[in-house]
């Protein structure tokens, strides 16, 4: 895709890992069940513990649900996000009804989702979660049940002293959400600053090989065709108009410019590529990438599933190529004898599976693959280290960004044995392959000039 295209949807893919969330939300909890106790048993006084419980414990068994359903990896997107955010604030506005209300000095967690939203989330979703939280509040201002206190001498706040409440938590609310929004955005400036810096690189790096390369054909073509556009030129008025001769000569000339035309459009770096330059089919990248890993005494083997005639058509992407060589060597280097790709595809959907016949992955390190500075290699006492564990994360984030998702896995064998490591990637169609106007064109038909 092209680079604003790319930096684009780097921008507005928000990823944030369920595990932090889920993190989060049991320090809530702990801290929500241990208020209520110290209140019931330890003051003393009254309110409505059962349902407290209740509400508490449908919070703990969501994040148990969300624990046991999703990896520890797992990167929820903006509007899941959302969606959990948002119970939090309605389970915690429930909570202080029963509890109080306004009165109630911990009405003011309830910024806590709508700030943890602004760092993280998309301004639309920050400023519902916002809208949410005030209407709770405005709310608690008016419904809620008693204050729990002594039951003798109950204590009932003043209505300027709610009022004043409501107005401190609102407050509070829009300039901490703004700040950290604000904060959090410079932050995401940055990081797309970096991505787009990387692809401007990576271009003007392959922009100065092409340009050496054509100034180098120019000038070693340039003397010889200088030298044949003069020959051919002096055989012209050799050989009268009619003659045989005479023609071959004029075709000769003629070929001889138009090579000179051709170096003059190499050395200004036409922005206009052919296609077959610039695209290919899914299995000749696929090809491409195991080619040099085929001379390590593993067999390496490209299974097609999909349908011939719907054979996706890609655009180049280095990026992709790289990560997905990255896998295949992983898997090489962990093999016993065999690595075996499997090329899927269908009208919604392209997938590549990468399988190996090797030990498999350790099982306490499954879930964590994919994170920066984890590897299983070189564990052994006394030896070094192989690598720092940064390929597969590269990897991991590269295809990420085309819009992939990836998912590690042992093979099963029998016995409950492991018969190996799976890497499974999985795109949806519209997001890896080129336009239909342009897949019309199959590449055999590109022709090049004589």
């Amino acid at each position: 895709m092209p680079d604003t295209d790319l930096v684009h949807a780097i921008r507005e893919r928000v990823l944030i890992r369920l595990d932090t969330l889920i993190r989060l939300r049991w320090y809530a909890i702990i801290g929500q069940f241990g208020a209520v106790l110290v209140v019931a048993f330890g003051f003393q006084y009254t309110l409505p513990l059962l349902p407290c419980l209740v509400l508490i414990a449908v919070s703990a068994l969501l994040n148990l649900f969300l624990a046991w359903r999703y990896r520890t990896n797992f990167r929820l997107d903006s509007r899941n996000a959302f969606a959990l955010l948002a119970f939090d604030i309605l389970q915690l506005a429930a909570l202080l009804y029963l509890t109080g209300g306004l009165q109630n000095p911990f009405a003011i967690l309830l910024m806590a989702p709508v700030i943890v939203s602004s760092t993280s989330l998309k301004r639309n979703h920050t400023l519902l979660l916002g809208l949410l939280s005030i209407a709770s509040v405005s709310l608690l201002a008016y419904q809620h049940l008693p204050l729990p206190w002594a039951s003798q001498t109950p204590l009932v706040m003043p209505l300027r002293y709610i009022i004043g409440t409501w107005v401190a938590i609102v407050c509070t609310l829009a300039f901490t959400a703004i700040y950290a929004f604000r904060v959090a955005q410079e932050a995401r400036k940055l990081a797309d600053a970096l991505a787009a810096t990387e692809i401007v690189l990576q271009r003007e790096q392959h922009l100065s090989a092409l340009d050496g390369l054509a100034a180098a054909a120019a000038h070693e073509l340039g003397t010889p065709l200088a030298t044949i556009a003069l020959v051919s030129k002096e055989m012209l008025h050799a050989f009268p108009p009619g003659s045989d001769m005479h023609e071959d000569v004029q075709l000769l000339r003629s070929q001889a410019q138009r090579c000179r035309d051709i170096l003059q459009q190499l050395t200004s770096l036409s922005s206009t590529a052919e296609p077959i330059m610039t695209q290919q089919t899914l299995a000749a990248m696929m090809e491409e990438v195991v080619a040099p890993l085929r001379d390590f005494g593993i067999e390496i083997t490209v299974l097609r599933k999909g349908d011939k005639a719907n054979l996706p058509q890609i655009e180049r992407n280095l990026g992709l190529q790289y990560s997905l060589g990255n896998l295949v060597d992983n898997a090489v280097d962990f093999a016993r004898s065999q690595v075996s790709v499997e090329l899927d595809w269908s009208a919604s959907a392209v997938s590549i599976t990468i399988s190996d016949d090797g030990p498999g992955f350790p099982p306490s390190m499954i879930e964590r693959l994919g994170e920066p500075f984890t590897t299983s290699r070189g564990k052994e006492p006394g030896k070094r280290p192989r690598g720092l564990g940064l390929g597969l994360f590269i990897a991991k984030t590269l295809l990420e960004r085309s819009g992939a998702t990836l998912a590690f896995e042992n093979v099963p064998g029998e016995r409950g044995s492991v018969a190996g490591a799976r890497a499974v990637i999985r795109w949806p169609r519209a997001r890896l392959t080129l336009p239909q106007a342009q897949n019309e064109t199959p590449m055999t038909a590109v022709k090049l000039n004589a």
